[in-house]
């Protein structure tokens, strides 16, 4: 038989249909791995792409990066592909890799259990039902538990009020007065949709961000048939892509710092109010905060129904918002554009490990992991878009890791392990390392809000080196740093 037959391996349960979740299915199915199950509490595949489809939605890295390196596409309308385009790839690569029929859809994972007798994982789904695995791949990555902000009187306001990743599209903005309660990434993407239609915005921002100007003219029909018929051009382009943001991801280069600054400095001019303009330059310096891009931005503030708030708010009421010098400004719709609780990982799921420990008490000081897949004390687990590996392109983060927890999945079943856990010793001394790092680099150090740093002041969300270095770090495997416990022999 030619080709590459399947083989029994271990019962896999994949966590989450988005784009970690997919990529690891497809790569199972390419090393010949047939027995696992895709669980996915959203009714499609896509992750943050299924949820987030307000106006605006879009990448904000170069499409041709934001692909799986073993499914370029040649069909982007443009360099920063919208929303629905994205979905469509993702949907795209399911069909052609055949992983959807092994997707469950619109039934979440409420609870994983490690069994210590038989050495497997229960996973509790929404309806109650149990689904056993001998191995867990965690895909819920960072963007999954929304963040809502505390504030005061937010479940008495009689209006309609929702989370940007919930958008209610049977609310029609058209003649409303609409606050919008946070000013980052998806703020910068939905704001200036909206100012179209509603009578008035009023943007709450608790401080102003790095919005850089990018490069996004509609891709021409001649481009577009030369990426179809050229695959090499799609290869230089996206290698062009990953050099240059490989380079900079530290945010350590001087002189690239100054030029994003001053690109920002000069998008800022079109801002016609000085008051306005004033409000909007970052007090932090550039990378401190995730940067972000938009060409519509700074100029729908020039429009006279768009309000640039940046006193707290001290309360919600029934029909308005009112900050601490006591103004008061009626609305009849709020968005809450404030983002995920992105520190929290697979913690969002009760997961119990040996001895019954929860992960969120494990993680208590802040999530930590092994080269970001494998936390100890839970045989088994392994995680895409884990703690510290959010930085430059994250579906060339994913790859690295899937790669890896595949060579993890290889050696147990060339050794007949039953299961594997990574030594607290060898977490520890990693975790150590990444975090020196981090602390060298100075942007970081700045003390801006945001949503790299938990309670404890850990950064537990960045990747403080290159993806290259990244790649370099998963492509092996070390059985010294894992405890393992392999298969009874059936032979007398």
């Amino acid at each position: 038989m030619s080709g590459i037959e399947a083989r029994s391996g271990p019962r896999l349960a994949i966590i989450g249909a988005g784009p970690g979740g997919l990529c690891m299915a497809i790569r199972l199915k390419q090393a010949g791995f047939e027995d696992f199950v895709v669980l996915e509490k959203a009714d499609g595949l896509g992750g943050t792409w299924f949820h987030n489809r307000y106006p605006g939605c879009a990448v904000d890295l170069p499409s041709f990066l934001y692909s799986f390196s073993f499914e370029p596409n040649p069909d982007w309308s443009r360099p920063y592909a919208p929303q629905g385009e994205l979905l469509a790839y993702l949907e795209h690569c399911a069909d052609k890799y055949r992983v959807r029929a092994h997707c469950r859809f619109g039934n979440g994972v409420m609870r994983a259990d490690w069994d210590e007798s038989d050495a497997s994982w229960t996973l509790t789904l929404e309806d109650g039902a149990p689904i056993r695995a001998d191995v867990v791949v965690s895909a819920v990555g960072m963007f999954n538990a929304l963040s809502w902000p505390a504030i005061e009187g937010r479940d008495s306001f009689e209006g309609v009020s929702f989370h940007s990743a919930q958008w209610d599209h049977a609310h029609e903005l058209a003649g409303r007065d609409v606050a919008v309660i946070g000013s980052a990434a998806s703020a910068v993407q939905i704001v200036p949709e909206i100012v179209k239609e509603a009578a008035q915005v009023h943007l709450f921002q608790r401080s102003a961000n790095w919005v850089m100007p990018k490069d996004d003219v509609p891709f021409s029909e001649e481009q577009l048939a030369l990426f179809r018929a050229d695959p090499d051009v799609l290869a230089a382009i996206r290698q062009e892509c990953y050099d240059r943001i490989d380079a900079g991801m530290t945010f350590q280069i001087p002189e690239q710092l100054r030029e994003m600054e001053a690109s920002v400095s000069a998008a800022l001019e079109v801002v016609e109010d000085p008051a306005v303009r004033e409000k909007l330059k970052p007090r932090h310096p550039f990378g401190c905060k995730r940067p972000l891009l938009s060409n519509d931005y700074f100029p729908a503030f020039n429009r006279p129904n768009l309000e640039l708030v940046t006193e707290p708010i001290a309360r919600i009421t029934k029909s308005a918002i009112v900050t601490t010098d006591g103004a008061e400004r009626p609305v009849d719709t709020i968005i809450f554009a404030t983002g995920f609780a992105a520190t929290r990982y697979v913690s969002t799921i009760d997961v119990r490990g040996r001895g019954g420990q929860r992960i969120e008490e494990a993680w208590k000081d802040g999530a930590t992991a092994y080269l970001g897949i494998t936390t100890a004390g839970f045989p088994n687990l392994f995680m895409l878009y884990g703690p510290n590996t959010n930085n430059g392109s994250i579906l060339e983060m994913i790859e690295c890791q899937v790669d890896h927890v595949l060579l993890q999945l290889q050696r147990m079943e060339r050794e007949s392990l039953v299961w594997i856990d990574v030594l607290p010793g060898a977490m520890a001394d990693y975790n150590d390392e990444v975090q020196v790092a981090m602390d060298g680099i100075e942007v970081w150090q700045a003390g801006c809000n945001g949503y790299y740093r938990t309670p404890s002041g850990r950064i537990v969300t960045q990747w403080p080196f290159s993806m290259s270095e990244f790649r370099t770090r998963t492509a092996e495997i070390h059985p010294e740093a894992f405890e393992s416990v392999p298969k009874r022999s059936n032979t007398a």
